[in-house]
């Protein structure tokens, strides 16, 4: 049999452009899965006590995962609230040496919360890259800013903890994925999940301005 997907022989496009579908999936299971269970009954009692006891048990993996997952998005914003912390050190430091942009102390003061949502925390996190961004640009702008040790101590932190947040965010989405994946296992954890009303979870993505920068000739 030839191969669906021939590289040599068919015509090459450029495909797709890749992007996190914003949107949760709620899990559904049909008639057929209630009559698969007043089956699993009719044929004596044991099938049915057994179904039973898988469901119990896909119902405490599925609790242990969702709170893997809190586990997870809160390592996330450890590291988001070190980032704040970091970046209003550094904006007060510069601002003693030059003019900085005063909304970038309203901006950082907006994340100092608590417990945010999945969709919150992406798009923190993605704000604190483009105040960062402009905190940088005021240091390479002002040569003298680069002889404030302090200064270089708190950008150099801010890079670090950029590092910590893409590992900690690709630890979630690992997560995420492994959620996505579980509750749509047929019979026992998809049925599980529906009863209890869950749904997919939307992975970390970047930005539209990081993705557009990505393709841009950088050497």
């Amino acid at each position: 049999m030839a191969n669906g997907l021939d590289e040599l022989n068919d015509e090459v496009s450029e495909g797709r452009d890749v992007r996190v579908i914003n949107k949760q999936i709620p899990v559904k299971v049909g008639t057929g899965s209630k009559i698969f269970e007043v089956c699993l009954w009719l044929c004596f009692i044991i099938p049915g006590l057994i179904f039973t006891y898988k469901k119990v048990k896909a119902a405490e993996y599925l609790r242990q995962l969702e709170q893997k997952l809190q586990h997870d998005a809160s390592q996330i914003d450890n590291y988001l609230e070190q980032r704040v912390v970091i970046l209003t050190n550094a904006a007060k430091l510069v601002e003693k040496a030059v003019d900085l942009d005063k909304s970038t102390f309203t901006e950082i003061a907006k994340y100092r919360s608590g417990a945010m949502s999945d969709e919150a925390r992406n798009q923190v996190s993605n704000q604190l890259d483009s105040i960062g961004k402009s905190i940088n640009v005021a240091f390479e702008n002002y040569p003298d800013l680069k002889a404030h040790q302090e200064i270089a101590d708190a950008l150099q932190q801010n890079s670090y903890l950029q590092k910590e947040i893409t590992a900690a965010r690709e630890v979630y989405n690992d997560t995420v994925n492994r959620w996505n994946a579980d509750i749509q296992v047929w019979p026992t954890k998809m049925i599980v999940a529906a009863k209890q009303g869950y749904t997919t979870r939307i992975p970390f993505s970047t930005t539209n301005e990081v993705r557009e920068k990505a393709r841009e000739v950088l050497f």
